[in-house]
């Protein structure tokens, strides 16, 4: 019992200092700049811009918003934009397109913090909008083709809050800062259990065992065991909680900034349970085209994950 207690204890330290002192000040200054970005128009004018060069790929203005608010915003961001796509009339073919992007990009949630964990931030921003654009298109083109193409009246014009006057940039700021702080202190639960459940299979003995029954096989494609656990962590409990245990592998000298490096297309981005279960809340339509677009997902992760090995290599 006093084993678990000193577990709790540590993983709820490791949690809190993980949200508040690297997760919080990050997303406050990213939302702060993107939310002012989106009031003077600027957001407008790019959507505006790279929407026709984008269309081939499946994208709508909209689905070009949803790129930017999952690279600079979070995983939660594009929800909104993926319900406003199936409101105003987009076809199951452009929405799968557009979910399929988002679940093969990296999230800022994750991308931001891990780069003052050692995250090659530039690189891994290029190919997550390269693993998105294919992921688009290979959804809209070949695993999505047979879904309807019909679409309704549309509206892709982007409503948000203008900030003409220094009252205008404090208002974006301040409600930029509490999306920040929600986002933070939402994320501690998840932290929490998921830091619980890495130390105590550590503790008894079962993350051991495992990779060294898989050494062998990991030795062979020359892969690091570390990713036994962050692998794991990931695909069943989500970005969020893969952070938190990087970061303590990595203080405790378990993994290096390489294989943080190394692995980043294959462990960032929302295509796991929980990222799954969030993105298809947007809609009803939304949650119909979600196979088709793991499917899209799929093969722009892949690229991905051979981008950042190649540049490993």
């Amino acid at each position: 019992m006093d084993q678990l207690t000193q577990i709790i204890l540590q993983a709820g330290r490791s949690a809190v200092e993980l949200s508040l002192f690297v997760l919080l000040p990050i997303m406050v200054v990213m939302l702060s700049l993107m939310r002012l970005l989106e009031a003077r128009g600027a957001i407008d004018w790019a959507v505006a811009r790279l929407a026709p060069l984008l269309r081939p790929a499946g994208l709508t203005g909209l689905g070009v918003f949803a790129a930017l608010q999952i690279n600079f915003v979070s995983f939660a961001a594009p929800v909104a934009t993926l319900a406003m796509m199936e409101g105003r009339g987009a076809s199951d073919r452009h929405l799968a397109a557009t979910l399929a992007m988002v679940m093969a990009m990296a999230q800022a949630n994750v991308t931001f913090p891990m780069a003052a964990m050692g995250l090659a931030f530039g690189p891994a921003l290029l190919l997550s909008f390269v693993g998105g654009l294919a992921a688009a298109a290979a959804t809209y083109h070949l695993f999505g083709r047979r879904l309807s193409s019909t679409e309704g009246t549309l509206d892709e014009s982007l409503r948000h809050p203008v900030a003409e006057d220094a009252k205008g940039v404090l208002d974006v700021i301040n409600r930029a800062g509490a999306e920040a702080f929600k986002i933070s202190i939402g994320a501690i639960p998840m932290l929490v259990l998921a830091l619980v459940a890495v130390m105590a299979l550590r503790a008894s003995g079962a993350i051991d065992a495992l990779t060294g029954l898989l050494s062998p096989l990991l030795a062979l494609l020359d892969i690091d065991p570390a990713l036994i656990l962050l692998t794991l962590t990931k695909y069943i409990a989500g970005g969020t909680a893969m952070m938190g245990v990087m970061d303590e592998m990595l203080k405790s000298g378990a993994t290096t900034v390489a294989t943080l490096n190394n692995s980043a297309g294959f462990l960032i981005h929302p295509l796991d349970v929980a990222g799954v279960a969030v993105l298809i809340s947007a809609g009803r339509r939304v949650a119909t085209v979600w196979k088709a677009a793991a499917l899209g997902a799929a093969v722009g992760i892949a690229i991905r994950t051979t981008g950042h090995a190649l540049l490993a290599a």
